[in-house]
């Protein structure tokens, strides 16, 4: 394949730990074979090199949370034909969400620094797509190296990678692991939450905390909540847990505002 045909591809960053990219960087066995297949445009956390023009394929990680990453993430919609969001950050907002739907924004500020909302330019943490078209998502907190390796050589071949739409819990049955909710008691949020880990945390005798996110439009959090409290938790511990890395998932946030209103009414009285 001549140079000029190679997909253009650009790996971008908003608001996060950049961890995504470095997930990218670890891939050392494929990644020079692999990044040979693409003319890289844009890698931030790979070299300082940028090139400006229209882009066939962007990654993005990272959440929008300020009105800084807003306009860079329109303007990288504006030049790429596929954008897809890496990483839960870029999906849902991640841990910087945790406390949406809670305090406004200048609430927040104003508690923190003492200073009004615009002077951090800040806007509350949501995902890539609450604002533009994105064509494919790829969770986790960081992404697995397996899956993104997947996505990219399946784009290379022109075809569409598949999501996930199964729990954790269908991986720990696949492996054999028992149930540390069921049999341990421990708060595993794996029935919440989207697979593609291979169960690593239950295999390894921990909970799931949900670092992948609640499957979108399929999770039933209701049910969750009602197991974890007759598992003895208590509702303050299990409405946090939920947040840490759903704060932007509507079931949890109605959830949770529900159960503030409910304690400041017992507190009232």
């Amino acid at each position: 394949m001549a140079e000029s045909e190679k997909p253009k591809i650009g790996i971008f960053s908003l608001t996060g730990c950049g961890g995504d990219q470095l997930m990218i960087l670890n891939m050392e066995p494929v990644l020079l074979e692999l990044l040979s297949r693409f003319d890289i445009k844009d890698f931030q956390e790979g070299s300082s090199y940028k090139e400006e023009g229209e882009l066939d394929i962007a990654l993005v990680e990272g959440s929008v949370s300020t009105k800084t990453d807003l306009e860079r993430l329109k303007e990288i919609r504006e030049r790429s034909k596929m954008l897809i969001a890496i990483g839960d950050c870029a999906i849902s907002g991640c841990v910087q969400a945790m406390r949406n739907g809670q305090m406004s924004m200048a609430e927040r500020m104003k508690k923190v620094y003492g200073v009004d909302e615009d002077y951090y330019d800040v806007l509350e943490p949501k995902g890539l797509s609450s604002y533009v078209k994105v064509d494919l998502e790829i969770p986790g907190c960081p992404i697995e190296k397996d899956e993104i390796l997947h996505a990219i050589t399946s784009l290379l071949h022109g075809d569409m990678p598949e999501g996930i739409d199964y729990p954790v819990c269908v991986e720990c049955k696949l492996n054999g692991y028992p149930c540390v909710l069921v049999e341990k008691g421990m708060p595993c949020l794996g029935p919440l939450i989207t697979a593609g880990c291979n169960a690593r945390c239950p295999g390894l005798g921990l909970d799931c905390i949900g670092c992948r996110g609640p499957i979108p439009e399929e999770a039933n959090v209701a049910a969750e909540v009602k197991v974890l409290l007759e598992k003895g938790y208590d509702e303050k511990y299990i409405f946090n847990r939920l947040r840490f890395f759903g704060g932007n998932f509507e079931d949890v946030q109605n959830l949770t505002k529900k159960f503030s209103e409910k304690t400041e009414k017992e507190e009232e009285e």
